[in-house]
């Protein structure tokens, strides 16, 4: 029997919603990156 094999999301489609630039687009997403930088994460713009 084949296996199943899930859809790849592209990397690019899922940068523009997850991505770096997509937090910063928004309030909550700023949030989140501070609330991880004082946590002591390294958040590049690449991430």
């Amino acid at each position: 029997m084949a296996m199943h094999y899930p859809r790849r999301t592209s990397k690019i489609k899922r940068a523009r919603m997850f991505g770096f630039r997509a937090r910063m687009k928004t309030k909550a997403g700023r949030k989140m990156i501070n609330r991880k930088r004082s946590l002591g994460r390294k958040l590049t713009p690449s991430s």
